[in-house]
């Protein structure tokens, strides 16, 4: 349950990269970004990288490339971030702490409305400028707040509950850091993000590369 199939994964997971780079170019003045320097620095072929901006509709100028700002706008439209997307967390741990400081949620129109956590010692603390409520007004807050998503840094012996929960409350969307696949209805869409896969594939790179 939860899972929709996405075309040009990969392409779509390169774009927050292009994005941060290209905001790095127009800080620095730069106002046109060819496909060349950005193939360079994600270390890829620039055909490429030409394919993956031409999923945004934008088009390039022979020679110079793309406008930095047009290129910017392209990508956040391309990946829905030109609206705001208000999202609770559910998790004040270390993980959950971490994603509170992320300062680039913003740049991608992110906006975090409620921290829940179980724990009385983190309840009434504040994260990185958010307080952190109990997990019992989850529902009542959710229901005032009304977040288009939730990211849940539980435990895996409790995310299935706190979503379960969520679900009930008309979240449709989640972002899930905990290790365990969650049960959800059809409508329901579930990104999961396993820590230690990726973990996982690095240990292998590096496996194989001390056997050459």
């Amino acid at each position: 349950m939860g899972r929709h199939k996405v075309l040009n994964t990969p392409a779509i997971r390169r774009m927050p990269t292009y994005l941060h780079k290209l905001m790095e170019m127009r800080a620095a003045g730069e106002e046109y970004a060819s496909t060349s320097k950005l193939a360079e620095y994600v270390r890829l072929e620039p055909i490429v990288v030409r394919k993956d901006f031409e999923l945004t509709g934008i088009k390039g100028f022979p020679g110079v490339g793309y406008r930095t700002s047009e290129l910017i706008d392209a990508i956040r439209r391309y990946l829905g971030w030109d609206n705001l997307q208000r999202a609770c967390l559910v998790g004040a741990g270390s993980l959950g702490s971490a994603l509170l400081g992320f300062q680039d949620f913003a740049e991608y129109n992110l906006q975090i409305t409620d921290v829940f956590d179980a724990d009385p010692a983190k309840i009434g603390t504040t994260l990185h400028g958010y307080v952190v409520r109990s997990t019992d007004e989850m529902e009542e807050r959710v229901k005032l707040d009304m977040p288009e998503l939730a990211i849940i840094c539980v435990s895996s012996a409790n995310a299935q509950k706190v979503v379960d929960r969520l679900v009930e409350c008309g979240i449709q969307v989640f972002w899930s850091f905990a290790n365990i696949c969650l049960q959800v209805p059809p409508h329901v869409i579930v990104q999961r993000e396993v820590v230690a896969g990726g973990y996982a594939l690095l240990s292998m790179k590096r496996k194989q590369h001390v056997a050459k």
